[in-house]
């Protein structure tokens, strides 16, 4: 029956139904299960299935933003459970998400922050443009160990550099390690701007900023 239940929930994720998303989520804090077991033995089953079908070229963007959508929605309707019982999801570490200053591009950044909430990381996203000097607080408030920069104009790829300086004058940079991503990004780019990975879609960036927090 519990196994019943968490394969219907993965696939919930994978079919991209934020409905029967929530509809199985409430299945399961009535029936008694532990909210923790249904994200991690049945919505993330779905997740990394997705993942996995885009990283082949089996699925697209919009599955990927459905599926990315449909989590968001399962682990709204668990959170309150985990509360009142008092566990939480294993935080594999806190990103601070934006778009750079000048630049209003947000699909890409939004399914990243939303991917990553998905699969275990705290997200503070800011938005579109916005400054370095907000970026720098944010990741002072709240101990970030990752930031993600994203600009899809090669005039505001340089905002990307801008913040990775900030950081050093902040004295931030040794402890947090930078993503960026965008369009016009590419690898010799993030080599001469030192920032410590990039990805050219959102599953790619999970992977990058897991790799970069186990420090693998």
């Amino acid at each position: 029956m519990t196994e019943e239940l968490f394969k219907k929930m993965a696939q919930s994720i994978v079919d991209g139904d934020s409905d029967l998303a929530v509809s199985l989520a409430q299945q399961a804090i009535a029936a008694g299960l532990d909210p923790l077991e249904a994200i991690t033995m049945g919505y993330v089953i779905g997740v990394n299935q997705v993942g996995a079908s885009f990283a082949c070229g089996d699925a697209f963007l919009p599955e990927l933003v459905m599926a990315g959508e449909a989590m968001k929605s399962a682990v709204a309707t668990l959170e309150p459970e985990m509360q009142r019982r008092g566990t939480t999801r294993q935080v594999l570490g806190k990103v601070v998400l934006a778009t750079v200053e000048g630049d209003i591009h947000e699909i890409g950044k939004t399914l990243v922050g939303t991917m990553l909430s998905a699969t275990g990381f705290q997200v503070y996203d800011l938005g579109v443009d916005v400054p370095a000097a907000r970026i720098i607080e944010t990741v002072k408030e709240t101990d970030a160990d990752l930031v993600g920069l994203s600009a899809l104009l090669t005039t505001t790829m340089v905002k990307q550099k801008e913040v990775i300086d900030e950081l050093d004058k902040s004295g931030l940079r040794s402890r947090v390690k930078v993503i960026v991503g965008g369009a016009p990004v590419t690898r010799d780019w993030v080599e001469k701007i030192e920032a410590d990975g990039y990805s050219e879609d959102a599953i790619g960036a999970v992977d990058v900023a897991k790799r970069l927090v186990s420090g693998s």
